[in-house]
């Protein structure tokens, strides 16, 4: 399985940009249970910014709540972030990850992560 991130750029703070995270090689087996959308600035940890399950829980960072949107597309095999209203402390690198498995009755994912290389987001001020 390899995932591969797009989308990042440059944009000015209130602007918007949108991610997309592809995934290929051998899925058609697989279920995708559960996903997400990660950022790590320079000399930080790599902190969660949105993730979603099979099961229709989402949840966000609460710095990006309401700006942010998780989303994807079954067809595509696609997760995308939707991110809007964009600030300089979001300029971050940003890598999504899909986990293949199970999904329990309290929703609780369990399988296999996989991570694709990150997409640099820089926010000018």
């Amino acid at each position: 399985v390899q995932l591969q991130a797009s989308g990042g750029g440059l944009v000015q703070a209130g602007g918007s940009l949108r991610l997309s995270c592809a995934a290929s090689g051998s899925i058609s087996s697989l279920n995708a249970v559960g996903w997400g959308w990660y950022r790590q600035a320079p000399g930080k940890q790599r902190d969660l910014v949105a993730a979603a399950t099979s099961g229709g829980t989402a949840n966000y960072a609460d710095s990006v709540k309401g700006r942010f949107t998780i989303s994807r597309d079954n067809a595509k095999n696609t997760v995308y972030l939707q991110m809007n209203s964009l600030k300089p402390e979001d300029t971050a690198v940003y890598y999504c990850k899909i986990t293949y498995g199970n999904i329990d009755y309290e929703g609780e994912t369990y399988g296999m992560d996989y991570w694709g290389k990150g997409t640099q987001v820089t926010v000018s001020s």
